[in-house]
């Protein structure tokens, strides 16, 4: 038997209560587009831009979930709850996350003040799920004090996590040669701390130093980008890092939390209207659009033209339909 979509005023008393429940079951609305979406959408709007958003990113290999691990404690340890996205590589066969939050982190899976998600990137470029930025406010208006954003961590398109996170942390590690592919990469640019995690090891002073020295030609900012060495099972560098941390999110006053927000609305409506705009442009079966791709296999139409006449042809023929 099919279940009855939940209506906004559900999610209004359970998910902004702090139900867990209701908190999942928004979640999956989201990810999977069921008829609940827009229930949560209703629910949640106004109740989010609260919560201190932080980015994890870097290389494979350089201990990301170890350090949010470690994060995780410390901020329960305050008495702080948290959310966490943890983005991971999507399975070929069903689409679903490889690496799930019952693998990773699992010390903190039965602590009701840490909520943990695996969202799974579905082939989305730029390090992050197409849902993650939604999620992120649903967790927020659920009440979470902190929301940890871990990348899915390619080491060359994770940039996209600066546009929902407040706090970016690019985690390096020794020996890995994490530095150099990060200026490839350009994710020193949008780091606002630079870990480098797994200090006890060789080279960890040498990797440093050499992530300084790119960090300073990467950068066209004024402040310095500070850089905290860690050891994320013992936890050593981790306070550290928090203080960082703290101060960085001390300095968002109400303008930058609402620019924050505002930047973070920006992705998701440009990430659904572009979803939405493919699926129409993948449905195209009319005489127009063969019109206009064999434009362009004769040479009589640009590719870039060719694409905008295919995205008007596809709006209109949706628009008539409403």
């Amino acid at each position: 038997m099919r279940r009855k979509p939940r209506d906004a005023d559900y999610y209004r008393q359970q998910l902004l209560q702090g139900d867990r429940v209701a908190l999942a079951r928004a979640i999956s609305a989201i990810e999977n587009e069921r008829a609940d979406t827009r229930a949560v959408y209703q629910a949640i709007a106004g109740h989010a831009n609260r919560a201190h958003v932080i980015g994890v990113t870097g290389a494979p290999g350089s201990g990301k979930s170890s350090l949010v691990n470690a994060l995780i404690q410390e901020f329960r340890a305050r008495g702080q709850k948290l959310g966490v996205v943890a983005v991971d590589p999507s399975s070929p066969f069903s689409g679903g996350a490889i690496l799930g939050d019952r693998i990773r982190m699992s010390d903190h899976g039965a602590d009701p003040g840490v909520f943990i998600r695996s969202l799974a990137a579905r082939g989305h470029l730029g390090g992050l799920s197409r849902a993650t930025a939604r999620v992120v406010d649903v967790m927020d208006a659920a009440g979470m004090d902190i929301i940890i954003v871990e990348t899915v961590g390619t080491g060359q398109s994770e940039v996209e996590v600066m546009e929902i996170a407040q706090s970016v942390v690019v985690v390096c590690a020794p020996g890995l040669g994490d530095e150099i592919q990060a200026v490839k990469a350009g994710i020193l640019e949008i780091a606002d701390i630079l870990v480098v995690n797994k200090a006890d090891l060789p080279d960890a002073e040498r990797t440093a130093r050499q992530l300084r020295d790119a960090a300073g030609l990467a950068s066209s900012r004024d402040d310095k980008v500070p850089i905290v060495k860690t050891t994320a099972i013992s936890s050593e560098g981790v306070a550290e890092l928090m203080q960082y941390l703290d101060d960085r999110f001390a300095g968002f006053d109400e303008a930058r939390r609402s620019d924050a927000a505002l930047e973070r609305m920006r992705k998701i409506v440009t990430g659904a209207a572009s979803h939405r705009l493919s699926e129409w442009l993948q449905r195209l079966d009319t005489d127009e659009f063969d019109t206009i791709c064999n434009s362009v296999l004769r040479g009589e139409l640009d590719i870039d033209d060719a694409a905008i006449a295919s995205a008007r042809l596809a709006l209109t023929i949706e628009s008539e339909k409403d």
